[in-house]
C-alpha cells in the first residue's frame, strides 16, 4: 500500500512539473499560442492567415468581491475546451478574458468592513444549538388504512440557529490574514488585491486566454471608462437614450439608486406609485397650533383615487407617532417619519433629502380634529382611531371610503354602534354617527354599497376579523376595477378601470393632492440600509 502511494504521488508531481513548464512556454509566447494576434505589419501576414476564418468565445467575467471559485471553473471549461479545438481547426481564435468590479457589492463590503472595525464588531458570536421543537406524537395516526405516528421534524433549521458571519470574518475564512483585512476598508484596495489573484489562479488552470486585453470594469481603467462614455453618447446621439428623472428604488446610505444585485433584500421589487390626498386640517392640536396660520393636510396615501367622492372621515392609529414637515409651495404636511423621508427624496421638501421634523404630534392628539377632503361632498370629516394602521406601510393617514372599502366600513360601523370603543378613543358622537356610507360606484351583484354589502354578507362581526375582511377586500377590489361604473364625479359613467387616472390626474392638476411613492415591500441594500424611493437623474 504505501509502495502504491508513493509511486501515485511520483506520477503526480510529474504531470504537475510538466504542467507548470507548458505554462511557462505559453506565458513566454502569447501571440504565437494563441493565435489571433496579427503583427506590426500587417502586409507582412501570410494570405492564409490573413483569410483564415475568425472564432470569438467570451465568458461572463467574474465578480471580484473575492476569489475565484470551483464554480468559475467547471463553466469557464466549456469556452476553453471550446476555443481549443476552433484553434486544431485553423482558426484564429480569440479569447479575451475581464474582471467585473463595478457595482455596489465590492463598496458594500468595504463599508461593511469599515463600520466592523470602527465600532469593533469585528466577530460574530458563534452558532448555538437549539433544540428541536417538539412535536407531539399521535397515538393512532390512520393513513391509507394503517396506523402511523406523527414524526418530528429534520429540517436543519429547525434544530441550529446560526449568525451570519461577519465581513471580518469572510475575509479570514478566504485566507486573508488579519495584518491585511483592515486595507479592505478602502474599495480601491479589492481591485488591486483579487483581479491579480484571479488571473493567477486561471493561468494555474491553464486557460489559454490572451492576457493582454485583460480589464477591470470601473472608472479605475481608464481605458474601459472611455469605452463605456463613448456607448452612451453614441446612444443619446441616437436619441436611443434620455436624460431626465424617474423615481427608483434609492439607498440613502449609498447615496445612489440601489439595483436588484445591490440588495441583500428584495429583488425584484420596484417602485409602487400612490396618490398622496392632502385633508386640510381646520382644528388643530395644541402642538400644532403655532401652525394653524399656515396651510397644514394630513396626508393619506392611497391607490384608489377614484373613490375620494366617498370619503367619510380620515384615520390615524391612536398610539401612532407622527411629525409635522414643511413641503414645498409652502405647504405642511402630517404624516410618519418614514414617509416624510420618502417624501424628501422625492422632490417634495425645500432640499432634496432633508426632511426636518418641526412638531410632534400623536394619534390620539388627532382624533376629533375636522379636516377638509377633497372630491367628498362633506363639508367636513373628522379624524377617527382605527387601530390596525401600519405605520411601515404609506403614510401613518387612512382615508375612509366605507362605501368600497370593507375595513373602512368595518373601522366605522364599530365607532358608530359601540359606545364603549367611543369612550375608550374620546370620540364624539357628532364625529362618526351622522357620517353614512356614499354611493358612488355600483358593482354588480354588490350594489351601490359594495363593503356594506360584502360585510353583511360574510357576516363579518368588526374591524378584527382580518381574515374576512380581506376576503371582502379582494372580492369588492377585484370586481369593482373591471365591472364598476362611477355613479359620481368627473368621470361619471365610465368603468373604474377608466375612471382611475382621469381622477388621479384631476386631483394631482388641481393641487388637491401629490404623487408619492414607496418600495412595494421592504428593500434592504448590501450595505444594510432600509431603502427609500427616490427621484434620480
Amino acid at each position: 500500500m504505501q509502495e502504491e502511494q508513493k509511486t501515485s504521488r511520483v506520477r503526480f508531481d510529474r504531470l504537475r512539473e510538466i504542467e507548470v513548464q507548458m505554462q511557462d512556454v505559453w506565458a513566454q509566447n502569447p501571440a504565437d499560442y494563441v493565435h489571433q494576434e496579427a503583427p506590426e505589419d500587417y502586409s507582412s501576414m501570410s494570405m492564409k492567415d490573413k483569410n483564415a476564418e475568425k472564432y470569438l468565445v467570451t465568458f461572463p467575467y467574474p465578480y471580484m468581491n473575492g476569489y475565484l471559485h470551483l464554480g468559475h471553473a467547471f463553466s469557464m471549461s466549456k469556452a476553453e475546451f471550446q476555443v481549443r479545438y476552433q484553434r486544431q481547426r485553423g482558426k484564429r481564435a480569440l479569447w479575451p478574458f475581464a474582471f467585473h468590479c463595478t457595482g455596489m457589492p465590492i463598496q458594500a463590503a468595504a463599508n461593511r468592513l469599515k463600520s466592523e472595525i470602527e465600532s469593533g464588531k469585528i466577530r460574530s458570536e458563534q452558532p448555538k444549538a437549539v433544540e428541536a421543537p417538539k412535536v407531539e406524537e399521535k397515538k393512532e395516526e390512520v393513513k391509507g388504512g394503517k396506523k402511523g405516528k406523527a414524526k418530528p421534524s429534520d429540517k436543519k433549521e429547525d434544530k441550529v440557529a446560526t449568525v451570519p458571519p461577519t465581513q471580518y470574518e469572510i475575509l479570514m475564512q478566504v485566507g486573508i490574514s488579519e495584518e491585511e483585512i483592515p486595507k479592505f476598508q478602502n474599495a480601491d484596495y479589492w481591485l488591486r488585491f483579487f483581479p491579480p489573484k484571479g488571473k493567477e489562479d486561471l493561468q494555474m488552470f491553464g486557460i489559454s486566454a490572451d492576457w493582454r486585453r485583460s480589464f477591470i470594469t470601473t472608472s479605475v481603467n481608464p481605458y474601459y471608462d472611455s469605452f463605456i462614455r463613448w456607448q452612451m453618447h453614441s446612444l443619446k446621439e441616437q436619441g436611443k437614450i434620455y436624460y431626465g428623472k424617474k423615481y427608483t428604488i434609492f439607498s440613502q446610505l449609498d447615496n445612489q439608486p440601489c439595483a436588484d444585485h445591490d440588495r441583500s433584500k428584495g429583488e425584484g421589487v420596484g417602485a409602487q406609485e400612490y396618490v398622496g390626498v392632502k385633508m386640510q386640517l381646520l382644528d388643530f392640536p395644541a402642538s400644532l397650533k403655532s401652525f394653524s396660520n399656515k396651510n397644514v393636510y394630513l396626508v393619506a396615501a392611497t391607490l384608489r383615487a377614484e373613490t375620494m367622492y366617498g370619503q367619510t372621515n380620515c384615520y390615524v392609529l391612536p398610539e401612532g407617532e407622527y411629525g409635522l414637515y414643511e413641503m414645498i409651495n409652502n405647504e405642511y404636511f402630517v404624516m410618519s417619519a418614514r414617509a416624510a423621508r420618502n417624501f424628501s427624496f422625492q422632490d417634495m421638501t425645500k432640499e432634496y433629502g432633508k426632511y426636518p421634523e418641526l412638531a410632534k404630534v400623536t394619534g390620539m392628539d388627532l382624533i376629533g380634529k375636522a379636516l377638509k377632503a377633497p372630491l367628498t361632498s362633506y363639508e367636513k370629516v373628522y379624524a377617527l382611531p382605527m387601530t390596525t394602521i401600519s405605520m411601515t406601510k404609506g403614510t401613518g393617514i387612512v382615508t375612509s371610503v366605507p362605501s368600497d372599502s370593507p375595513d373602512d366600513w368595518a373601522a366605522l360601523r364599530d365607532l358608530q354602534t359601540k359606545e364603549g370603543l367611543r369612550e375608550k378613543y374620546n370620540v364624539k358622537e357628532e364625529w362618526c354617527v351622522p357620517f353614512a356610507p356614499v354611493p358612488i360606484i355600483n358593482i354588480p351583484d354588490f350594489g351601490d354599497l359594495s363593503a356594506v354589502f360584502l360585510v353583511d354578507d360574510l357576516k363579518i362581526q368588526s374591524q378584527k376579523d382580518k381574515d374576512l375582511l380581506k376576503v371582502a377586500k379582494d372580492k369588492a377590489y377585484l370586481k369593482g376595477f373591471y365591472d364598476g361604473k362611477m355613479l359620481v364625479g368627473i368621470a361619471e359613467g365610465e368603468s373604474v378601470e377608466k375612471a382611475k387616472p382621469i381622477v388621479k390626474k384631476h386631483l394631482l392638476e388641481t393641487n388637491q393632492a401629490v404623487p408619492y411613492y414607496e418600495p412595494e415591500s421592504e428593500v434592504v441594500s448590501r450595505t444594510g440600509d432600509q431603502c427609500i424611493v427616490a427621484s434620480c437623474y
